[in-house]
């Protein structure tokens, strides 16, 4: 092991993280040029507009809303305009399986059944610096069917599948607003986002070209089209520096929060020659509406979280203009992740996880989309026969145009309208859930199965979430008692210890002592913190 300052290649490059076996096959001189290059080019910007959205956060606050954007309504009036054609190996995405980049998490995935793997370096993931160049690793190694492995503790063999029954790869870098504190350049951190893009695009690129695919990519977290532009702008700079013709890449855009819901067609067009659709990115998109409006009082406070449904007006209204926007512009629509788990022990939860699944796809497949995430390789059939039964031999339902949706910005914005409660037993989840997740997201895993759920950043950040805002805003349980610290703090010690008696000799003190602490500072602390992952990444080596 070593450090990588020893190894900086490039004038104004420094790799301060740990250089372990076939790093340097990854941080390569060529690929820390394309990197700096990004960086330097688009870094500013990027500044700039997370500068912008805590403007927007900073309007909302004092009692602002959100619409559908004046000075772009000529490019939603335009019928004429169309994203390019579908890629090869995007043509069909009827089923789509999430995950990490580990080596086992990558054969299972690629073998999965599923279409299309969402090859996850965000939610899903922790960004250890060992875990984002493992990852890059793997994914070169899975596209040059080196990745074959033997699973030391269990002695499970783990073998690809021949080329053509593979899921395509797409992968998800992070999001804007985090950084990759391992690499400087200029003596700065650099972006997160386009660390991931850029060092995927330069391995492996030509060799998804090699194998009749592509480039392609999930971007996430996007608030508007003007951080869209950025990412056309980086794919045409990274194209142009591989030497690889524009619209190579394919994008598919999670439309996870409440202000890109009002720029879908904005985006869109931003990506056109990039474009590979939406999705529809349910628990963040719950998760920024939440955190969007978290001091407007009682009619944007929503019900306990597991009493929240699609069938919610504000989140039928997202969902069917995500649709309707995408097969207008002959776009993909994706629906989101099944979180269920199923369970090989027990037949009852089983059961109960795949009737679940199958209603969500059925309802999903039944407002015209045209494919739908699960987050486990035993749900792909299930999702496979509904989406089968919808599409038959078509590879989507594009021309399904839903010209019978209309969505107003009221109808996006009828939070107050959403059934359900808050419980004690709701509150005690969430403290549960967001001590059991931060405890593990610390040791280095993303995706975490907490009873019965898969459970990963974005699922952790509505949790938090919801206590912040349940104390800010005075909320009274179901039961009688107001919401305050001083109550969170007593049963965040009551199922601090209830977690303690069911782990035993498991329990890692040191790790949920550190858990705790990030809890109450994106909970009890009077200033809300924009991104869980955001203390918790400094916490990290």
């Amino acid at each position: 092991m070593r450090k990588g300052r020893q190894m900086a290649a490039l004038e104004g490059v420094e790799v301060t993280g740990t250089l372990r076996e076939r790093f340097d096959e990854i941080l390569t001189p060529g690929a820390l040029g394309l990197l700096a290059a990004l960086q330097r080019e688009f870094g500013g910007r990027r500044e700039e507009l997370l500068r912008a959205r805590e403007e927007r956060q900073r309007r909302l606050s004092a009692g602002g809303t959100l619409d559908f954007l004046p000075d772009t309504a000529t490019v939603r009036a335009d019928d004429s305009w169309r994203v390019a054609p579908p890629a090869p190996g995007l043509e069909d995405r009827r089923v789509e399986i999430t995950g990490p980049t580990d080596r086992k998490m990558t054969v299972n995935a690629l073998n999965s059944g599923a279409k299309v793997w969402l090859a996850d370096f965000e939610d899903a993931n922790t960004p250890l610096w060992d875990n984002m160049i493992q990852g890059q690793l793997n994914l070169r190694d899975a596209l040059d069917r080196t990745i074959d492995f033997t699973d030391p503790g269990s002695g499970k063999s783990y073998a690809l599948g021949p080329d053509a029954e593979l899921a395509t790869i797409v992968v998800r870098p992070r999001g804007w607003h985090m950084e990759e504190k391992h690499l400087l350049v200029d003596g700065k951190p650099m972006s997160g986002s386009l660390f991931d893009f850029g060092l995927y695009f330069f391995h492996s690129a030509r060799r998804q070209l090699e194998k009749g695919k592509g480039p392609y990519f999930y971007l996430p977290k996007m608030e508007g089209h003007q951080e869209a532009r950025l990412w056309n702008e980086a794919f045409n700079l990274a194209q142009d520096h591989l030497e690889i013709p524009r619209g190579t890449i394919r994008a598919t855009v999670l439309i996870e929060t409440i202000p890109a819901a009002f720029e879908m067609e904005e985006i869109l067009y931003e990506l056109r020659d990039h474009s590979a659709g939406l999705n529809a990115g349910r628990w963040d998109y719950l998760f920024s509406v939440i955190k969007k409006f978290r001091d407007r009082g009682p009619e944007f406070v929503l019900p306990e979280r597991n009493a929240i449904t699609m069938t919610a007006p504000f989140m039928r209204a997202y969902t069917e203009l995500l649709v309707r926007t995408c097969h207008k512009r002959g776009a993909h629509a994706i629906g989101g992740m099944a979180a269920f788990i199923p369970s090989r022990r027990d037949e009852q939860v089983n059961k109960v996880a795949l009737e679940k699944v199958r209603a969500d796809k059925t309802r999903e497949s039944g407002d015209g989309f045209d494919g739908s995430w699960v987050a486990h390789p035993d749900l792909v059939p299930v999702c496979r026969e509904v989406f089968d039964g919808v599409l038959g031999d078509r590879p989507n339902q594009r021309e399904r145009l839903r010209e019978d949706v209309r969505v107003s910005a009221a109808d996006l914005l009828n939070i107050a309208a959403t059934p359900g409660d808050i419980t004690e037993a709701g509150l005690r989840n969430n403290i549960d859930v967001a001590l059991r997740y931060l405890a593990t997201w610390l040791d280095g895993a993303g995706a975490v199965a907490i009873h019965n759920l898969m459970e990963d950043a974005a699922t952790a950040e509505i949790s938090r979430s919801q206590v912040w805002q349940w104390i800010y805003n005075g909320v009274t349980l179901k039961e009688g008692e107001k919401v305050t610290k001083e109550l969170v703090e007593r049963l965040l010690a009551e199922e601090l210890g209830t977690i303690r008696a069911e782990l035993g000799e498991a329990f890692n003190e040191p790790r949920y002592n550190e858990a705790v602490a990030l809890f109450k500072e994106v909970t009890l602390a009077d200033e809300y913190s924009e991104f869980l992952t955001t203390p918790a990444y400094e916490r990290m080596p």
